[in-house]
């Protein structure tokens, strides 16, 4: 029989020890952000504007004083830099108005947060708080899973869903980061190296299963 999922997750822990490197951040706030600039963006990437950015604002009410063009400004290089400046100076409103300029522990109110999606709420909530409120299904998480034959889904949601049933919370986050690094080691969008894989024995890519 094909190996179970935790068993490969197992794997992928004792392959891969630590994830990352990501988004570097150092309170909630801060990984609001950074994970707000990481659509279609690269941590390397993210990480290199948000050292200016972490300088020049603070605090949540700096962010929603900000000017829209020093924001545009330091954000461009990261991609759709107007909605991106545009979302984080309403976060910062809504935050400063709403919640007294403290990021929210709850789901619900993390995805009120402008530029803040269900995705993003799953991963801040995880990382910030210890809140284990879903798999975040990224490009990554979306191309790998199935190749494992983790899930037949074919949208984001309903794969979220698939993984949330096989994992304990306490996964979710470890799901999402542990696949991430796969993608991005040999599990590549075209020409994935399988021959390098640590689960090259259990993917469905390579059409050979072991007993877990």
């Amino acid at each position: 029989m094909k190996e179970k999922p935790e068993i490969s997750l197992k794997h992928l822990k004792k392959y891969y020890g630590m994830t990352g490197p990501f988004a570097n951040w150092s309170n909630p706030l801060e990984l609001v952000v950074a994970t707000l600039l990481s659509a279609q963006c690269t941590d390397a990437r993210v990480n290199s504007v948000t050292l200016e950015l972490f300088r020049q604002y603070k605090t949540a009410k700096d962010y929603a004083e900000a000017d829209m063009r020093n924001l545009e400004k330091l954000v461009y290089s990261t991609g759709y830099y107007k909605s991106k400046a545009k979302h984080l100076k309403g976060m910062g409103k809504v935050l400063a108005e709403e919640y007294k300029g403290v990021v929210p522990e709850a789901f619900e109110d993390l995805v009120r947060l402008p530029g803040i999606s269900k995705k993003s709420a799953c991963i801040v909530g995880a990382k910030a708080f210890g809140k284990y409120y879903g798999v975040a299904v990224d490009t990554h998480v979306f191309r790998v899973a199935p190749r494992l034959g983790w899930t037949k889904a074919k949208t984001r949601d309903a794969m979220a869903k698939d993984l949330e049933k096989i994992f304990p919370k306490k996964e979710y986050l470890n799901v999402n980061e542990y696949l991430i690094m796969l993608g991005r080691d040999v599990c590549i969008p075209r020409r994935p190296r399988c021959d390098e894989c640590v689960l090259q024995k259990t993917c469905l890519q390579k059409g050979v299963t072991i007993a877990s």
